[in-house]
């Protein structure tokens, strides 16, 4: 079998998460027809900033939109080869997310209860 080009490997246009249309499974995240991410833990989700979770951010915005106005092409496989000068890095963004969600919400949950003057 011959090695596939990594630009075509780890090409993103759009992840999605596993399951059906209807019965969504936030524990795996289909990154191309050649990456499954599987055994995601439910607190990647729990992590968000302004009020969405980080690992949504990343799904929505590392792939490949055209915005319809103008017609501008925004693909995150074309900034990470001539940016950050590797093809997985869309990948490897996702799976810093996920390890960051988790070890976040490790730590806000071993936080004491807060306890204001007053209470």
């Amino acid at each position: 079998m011959a090695e596939q080009d990594p630009a075509a490997l780890y090409r993103v246009a759009k992840m999605r998460l596993g399951g059906t249309a209807r019965d969504k499974d936030r524990t795996t995240i289909r990154y191309n027809d050649h990456i499954t991410i599987t055994d995601i833990p439910p607190e990647a989700w729990e992590y968000a900033v302004s009020g969405r979770p980080a690992l949504q951010w990343v799904m929505q915005r590392q792939g490949v939109r055209t915005d319809t106005a103008s017609g501008i092409v925004n693909d995150a496989n074309a900034w990470a080869i001539e940016t950050m000068h590797t093809p997985r890095y869309p990948l490897d963004l996702l799976a810093r997310v996920i390890t960051i969600s988790v070890r976040t919400m490790e730590i806000v949950n071993a936080l004491p209860e807060l306890r204001l003057e007053g209470d």
